[in-house]
Formats: C-alpha cells, sequence, structure tokens
C-alpha cells in the first residue's frame, strides 16, 4: 500500500511540475522525435540528456540573471516582454521551445525556430542610453545564446545526475551552436573554452541598469504560491551561487562566506534529484531508451 501511495504521489508531483514548467505548450506525441525522425540532435547527442535534468531550472534563471548585465539586451525584454504580467506563460513558452529544438521532430524544431525568429523581428527600439537595439541583431543573439549554454552545463556539471566527460562537454556547447546559428547568431563558440573567452568578451558591455535591477528583484522574488516560496528560494540560491563573482558584484548579489558549500548546495542537489525522481515518472530520457531501442 505505502508503495502504491509513493507511486500515486510521485505522478502527481510529475503532472504538476510538468504544467507548471510547460502547461498548455507541451508537445503533442506527433510533434516527437521518433526512430523515423530523430530530429536535430537525437538520443545520442548531450542535449538530451542534460535537457531531462532537473538542474535545468536552476541553470534557466542563472542565465537569466545573467542576460540582464547587457543594457540592449535587457532593453529589449523590458519593452517588450510580458515577463512581470505573466510570468508562467513565459516559461511555459521558453519550455516549449527549448523541448521542441531538443526532443522535437525536424519539422517540429524547425517551426518553433521560425515563430521565435518571426516574434524578434517586431522587437526593436531605442534603449535608455540612447542606443538603438533589435532582437535580430547576431551580436545580441550571440549574448543570449552563451549565457544559456554556459549556465545550463555549469547547473548540470554541479546539481545534474551524473558527470560529464570534457569531450561531453565541449559536444554539448557544439550541438547548441546549432540553434544559435538557426536563429541568426554570431558564429557561436563550439568548445567549452570558446564559450569561455566569448563570455569574457562581452564583459566591456555589461552593466546592471535601471531595467535590469528591476528585473533581478522580480526574478528574485517572484508572485509564486506562499507553499512554494522555499522551493524557488533554493532554486534562486544556486543560480545566485553559480554566477561569476563579476556578474553577483554588478547586480548587487552577495553570497555570505560558507553559505554556498554549507547551504546552498547540498539544498539545491537534493532539490534537483526530488526533481528527476518525479520527472523519471515519464521521462524524457526513457524515451531516448526506446529509440535507441
Amino acid at each position: 500500500m505505502l508503495s502504491e501511495a509513493m507511486a500515486q504521489l510521485r505522478l502527481q508531483g510529475n503532472e504538476w511540475l510538468r504544467g507548471a514548467l510547460i502547461g498548455d505548450e507541451a508537445l503533442a506525441p506527433a510533434e516527437m522525435a521518433s526512430a523515423d525522425d530523430f530530429g536535430l540532435f537525437g538520443p545520442e547527442s548531450v542535449m538530451w540528456r542534460v535537457h531531462a535534468d532537473g538542474a535545468m531550472l536552476i541553470g534557466g534563471l542563472r542565465s537569466l540573471l545573467l542576460q540582464t548585465l547587457h543594457p540592449l539586451a535587457m532593453a529589449g525584454v523590458a519593452e517588450h516582454s510580458d515577463y512581470s504580467d505573466d510570468p508562467w506563460g513565459r516559461l511555459n513558452r521558453t519550455g516549449r521551445f527549448v523541448g521542441a529544438t531538443t526532443y522535437g521532430s525536424t519539422a517540429t524544431a524547425e517551426a518553433a525556430i521560425s515563430v521565435v525568429r518571426r516574434i524578434h523581428t517586431r522587437v526593436r527600439g531605442i534603449a535608455p542610453d540612447g542606443r538603438p537595439y533589435s532582437a535580430t541583431d547576431p551580436h545580441l543573439l550571440l549574448w543570449v545564446h552563451v549565457t544559456e549554454v554556459d549556465s545550463f552545463l555549469k547547473a548540470f556539471d554541479r546539481y545534474g545526475g551524473g558527470k560529464l566527460r570534457d569531450a561531453e562537454r565541449d559536444q554539448y556547447v557544439a550541438e547548441m551552436a546549432e540553434v544559435a546559428r538557426r536563429l541568426g547568431s554570431e558564429e557561436p563558440p563550439t568548445s567549452v573554452a570558446e564559450l569561455e573567452a566569448c563570455i569574457e568578451s562581452f564583459r566591456p558591455e555589461c552593466a546592471a541598469g535601471d531595467q535590469a535591477r528591476n528585473a533581478v528583484r522580480f526574478l528574485i522574488a517572484p508572485p509564486v504560491p506562499l507553499w512554494l516560496r522555499g522551493s524557488y528560494g533554493i532554486i534562486t540560491a544556486g543560480a545566485v551561487t553559480l554566477l561569476p563573482d563579476w556578474a553577483r558584484r554588478e547586480l548587487r548579489l552577495p553570497v555570505p562566506p560558507l553559505a554556498d558549500p554549507l547551504l546552498v548546495r547540498p539544498a539545491a542537489g537534493a532539490m534537483t534529484r526530488t526533481i528527476g525522481w518525479l520527472m523519471s515518472a515519464q521521462n524524457t530520457r526513457a524515451d531516448a531508451e526506446s529509440l535507441r531501442g
């Protein structure tokens, strides 16, 4: 009886978690990769492994925090995004894009990329510092891309279920580069060394203005239900401690000494393992195994 109750609880948790992350944007079975069409990457890719892990939540939040540091990218979000009015909807749409480009059929992935490119054509304006910006700018697309790749990789390295070899980490960066190219980015990095060098090259362009600080305040304390605040706080702490020191200083997100090893890592590790346990009730990685067979 206890095992049946745990199984039911696990399925309910799985259903709630998928609903929160993807909602009505979940891919239909016909949109998924299959043995006849593995999509852009397929079950042997590192992306399939990394993007099925609970550490993606921490990586996703880290990438958003890091993205706020580019004034032109932040202006586009502040002036054209509904993140403060519809945070769950934005999360669901982002979840669908990641799912479609990772686990979708080729047609599904290409359609998702086309939608984003079409939306980007409407995102343009003048930033508070007087500079024009456009979401189709290949340079800004590169910034968003490298913050996501670096964040997903660092979150998986620290909190993911299993460690990647150096060659697999390079492979992940190279696989993600394919999505960036299709979105219109400047030539993206294809190795960890290139990724780190690319992020370093953006540092002179980074600064936290009022729009960035407003976004960070929202990301740190969004309007989540009371019973979710503890869990979200753990995810937030995990994301903040993964930021580079220079980014934390610029965003005024200090981390108390020893807080990371003594408090954040154990709590965030337990959180991602729990998420992984819930997600594995209907895990995409099980689909990968069936495709291999």
